[in-house]
């Protein structure tokens, strides 16, 4: 009878509760039965189904082939605007539009790398401490199949709280580029995330496409065209993520009587990067220093180049930098989201001097000067440097090998004297500084 539904008399199934949770709790754990053993320590295809399933819960239309041409079309002319503003040469070779979907399925091989570290640490922890608080210890000895049960469902809940994750930021991102590391090798933007970027911005829907392309565009020529870029980025990550640790003291208080069954007691449990923490050690400090660095340093790369390839075109163009940059400066969804899968903020927390830097090399050595310190890591400002700009700029833009050649012919040469006389005799060549000063006969 109608407003009678919960009554057990009327629905026997009532009490077990609402029968789209059910239907999903039987999803997930259809998911977690179906894994291979040793496929890793996240389901990611479990994570790739409830991402999914998120960003259709609030409306992931298909990218119809007229926004598809408006976004492939953005991209190129953005692409041959930066020609005008850059020496680095075009990166945009497959321009590409997705929906929020697509973004999930072409972004996890990145986030695989990126995520698997911590979540190993994750699932070894929960499954031991699972194991333990339902097992006398005398039983615990002999529980390897048990254990591999616990380990099996700590998969499950790591790759729940990871597609969780991911399914949110797919609601805010619009392109690949939007956290600052490469997610695909492709340029890609989503209408639907660039329709969000624009609510409340009163300016022309064209002008916030193209700047947004421009942007894309631009960090697909550095990650593609400096090539120790993108390991040297994944690098940091990976090696900041290795000294994280799971809060073990915190994760059995969240598993304490927790009831497994429950689909939202589990998103609770792992929910946030509460139980990750990371190891106050110096090379921790260090590893996030220079992370924290080179990504103030791309940003502000690319700042500095979508300015000069939009000036004199996008009237819009220094109020959607600004919104960018406070975007960027002040941590939104992407940084959360990326802090809760591997407990690491991605802020450039010194964008504005980062940009700065590359407005006075650009100022003082010209684009092609100014593009050239990304040669070479070794090139690269470091964090003294964004205190002091003025001082790189100064600096030699190649390394300066004449005193090295000294020093070597120091080194060398067994008498001062005779590496002298040698030098002049043969007319400052460096065979017989080398020869005739190492010889204190002065013998050939």
């Amino acid at each position: 009878m109608p407003g009678r539904e919960n009554d057990p008399n009327e629905n026997p199934f009532a009490m077990f509760g609402d029968p789209e949770q059910i239907a999903a709790a039987m999803r997930q754990f259809a998911d977690m039965l179906s894994a291979p053993q040793g496929s890793g320590p996240v389901n990611w295809d479990m994570a790739k189904n409830i991402a999914r399933h998120t960003v259709a819960a609030g409306g992931d239309p298909s990218v119809m082939e007229g926004e598809r041409r408006q976004i492939v079309d953005a991209l190129n002319l953005a692409d041959l605007w930066l020609n005008e503003a850059t020496a680095l040469p075009s990166g945009v070779g497959n321009p590409q539009a997705w929906s929020r979907s697509e973004w999930i399925e072409k972004t996890v091989p990145v986030w695989r790398q990126l995520c698997d570290p911590v979540a190993a640490r994750m699932v070894e922890t929960m499954s031991g401490t699972l194991g333990a608080a339902g097992l006398p210890a005398e039983a615990q000895a002999v529980a390897g199949p048990l254990m591999g049960m616990m380990k099996q469902m700590g998969s499950m809940m790591v790759g729940q709280q990871i597609g969780q994750a991911l399914g949110s930021l797919a609601r805010e991102v619009v392109g690949s580029t939007d956290i600052g590391l490469p997610l695909s090798a492709d340029a890609a933007l989503l209408p639907g995330g660039i329709a969000a970027f624009g609510q409340g911005l009163e300016m022309p829907a064209e002008e916030i496409r193209l700047y947004l392309a421009l942007r894309e565009a631009a960090h697909h020529r550095l990650f593609q065209h400096v090539p120790w870029l993108r390991a040297h980025l994944l690098g940091a990550v990976e090696e900041y993520a290795r000294g994280i640790t799971v809060d073990v003291s915190a994760l059995e208080e969240q598993l304490r009587g927790l009831d497994i069954n429950n689909p939202e007691q589990l998103q609770q449990a792992l929910s946030g990067g509460n139980l990750l923490k990371p190891e106050e050690t110096e090379r921790q400090k260090a590893a996030l220093a220079r992370l924290e660095t080179m990504l103030a340093l791309i940003e502000g790369w690319v700042g500095t180049v979508v300015a000069g390839a939009a000036a004199g075109k996008l009237p819009s163009a220094a109020a959607l930098g600004e919104t960018v940059r406070r975007r960027r400066a002040t941590g939104g969804p992407a940084e959360q989201t990326f802090a809760t899968l591997v407990g690491l903020e991605l802020r450039p927390r010194r964008l504005r001097e980062a940009a700065a830097l590359w407005q006075a090399l650009e100022a003082d050595r010209g684009v092609d000067g100014r593009d050239a310190v990304w040669n070479h890591p070794d090139l690269m400002p470091t964090a003294a440097d964004l205190d002091d700009p003025a001082s790189f700029v100064r600096g030699e833009p190649e390394f300066d090998l004449s005193g090295l050649e000294a020093s070597l012919r120091e080194q060398d040469g067994g008498s001062g004297d005779g590496e002298e006389d040698g030098g002049e005799e043969d007319g400052g060549r460096e065979d017989g500084g080398r020869e005739d000063g190492g010889r204190e006969d002065g013998a050939p």
